[in-house]
């Protein structure tokens, strides 16, 4: 997908405010059950499609209205992922500017995990 020059620009201007994970590290998290909730924040139609084992589907736009429903403790273990990895960056700096402060962005996002074979629910 060919994104726009000035939605590129956002991500550059917040990208280092943002921590990230690699999918390998999520990926042993999720096998160890390390506590930590996954957020899925593409649209409905691609969660839908398939996603992450255990996400929770809260798409970017409303995540930072609902975030507290699901997750009330604000030093939870987040990681959060789009389809490439910029709308989840976004989406990372919304939930810190609201005190999360141990969120994650998945580098590269759910196309890096698909692409590297990794376990994927679909319907």
């Amino acid at each position: 997908m060919q994104h726009n020059s000035r939605f590129l620009q956002l991500v550059d201007q917040v990208r280092h405010h943002v921590q990230h994970i690699e999918a390998l590290q999520l990926l042993h998290w999720i096998n160890t059950n390390y506590p930590v909730y996954v957020i899925d924040v593409r649209e409905k139609e691609e969660f839908e499609r398939g996603h992450l084992p255990h996400a929770i589907h809260l798409s970017k736009g409303v995540i930072e209205r609902d975030i507290e429903r699901f997750i009330p403790h604000p030093d939870t273990e987040i990681v959060v992922y789009c389809s490439g990895g910029f709308r989840s960056i976004l989406a990372a700096e919304a939930l810190q500017k609201m005190g999360y402060s141990k969120v994650k962005s998945l580098v590269a996002g759910a196309n890096a995990w698909q692409g590297s074979g990794l376990p994927w629910q679909e319907k």
